[in-house]
């Protein structure tokens, strides 16, 4: 056996640890879900003002209103998205 591929593997499992993956924190966990329900709420009410606009029962300001919330929600997202696939395709080009 080649000494150097023996050193190697000695090196490589003493740092094992260090290439192990690390736990998600709670609070990342938590912030996600606290975004995506937010969200929700958010094309939720566009939705609903939307609807009582159409039977005539709405504000057209709070329609309005609704409407420039649901949209800065979706390019928000949109963008989030975005940044998640540049990531993931940044990975995919990294020699290994």
């Amino acid at each position: 056996m080649d000494i150097r591929s023996l050193n190697a593997t000695q090196k490589y499992s003493a740092l094992r640890e260090a290439t192990q993956p690390a736990p998600v924190a709670e609070d990342a966990v938590k912030f996600a879900g606290q975004a995506v329900d937010d969200f929700a709420a958010t094309l939720e009410q566009g939705e609903t003002a939307s609807m009582a606009a159409m039977s005539g029962d709405a504000d057209p300001h709070a329609l309005v209103q609704a409407l420039a919330q649901t949209e800065l929600a979706v390019e928000a997202a949109v963008t989030v998205r975005n940044k998640v696939v540049e990531a993931y395709q940044e990975i995919l080009r990294m020699p290994v």
